[in-house]
């Protein structure tokens, strides 16, 4: 037992929005994959939880370095080098990346500023983009969250699966 590993919130609704999530999937015989780096695997615990998600979970990348990124993912080295690991740009190669590399249906990712540190003023502590790569395409999504470590990268798993609801469901 890890004593200080924060369990997934129980935020009001999560338990809707990932049943919600998981009826969509299964109504649709569609499969999701995962891309995460800030939230270092919240969004995939999150669904997991979730009893019978292996029957459209296929699984997921924490792409926390940037050459995870490159070579899991496919995000190309002049996306990084003229964008940053936080940017539009980049959280929307690693939901393509993700969905091409597992063949899902859909893939959702996660970049961003968890803090405490880390920020700049371009890039302030809070800042997350969400990806979404769909069958009929991808978007990509920007947010800004405050509040402590846990509570922006918990609040940034929850809107990336708020994202990909409405993406399931377009």
């Amino acid at each position: 037992d890890f004593p200080n590993a924060p369990a997934w919130p129980r935020l009001p609704g999560m338990e809707t929005l990932l049943a919600q999530i998981a009826a969509a999937l299964r109504a649709r015989k569609q499969t999701l994959a995962t891309a995460e780096s800030c939230t270092g695997g919240l969004v995939g615990a999150a669904l997991t939880s979730l009893p019978g998600s292996s029957a459209w979970y296929l699984g997921g990348v924490v792409a926390y370095a940037n050459d995870l990124k490159l070579r899991l993912l496919g995000v190309a080295p002049e996306l990084l080098a003229a964008r940053g690991a936080v940017s539009l740009e980049t959280a929307t190669a690693m939901a393509a990346g993700a969905r091409a590399a597992t063949g899902a249906d859909f893939a959702v990712s996660v970049t961003g500023i968890a803090g405490p540190a880390g920020g700049t003023k371009e890039k302030p502590v809070g800042l997350a983009y969400i990806g979404v790569a769909a069958p009929h395409g991808t978007a990509a999504f920007r947010h800004r969250f405050s509040g402590s470590r846990a509570e922006i990268r918990n609040a940034a798993a929850e809107a990336a699966l708020r994202h990909l609801l409405a993406a399931i469901e377009a």
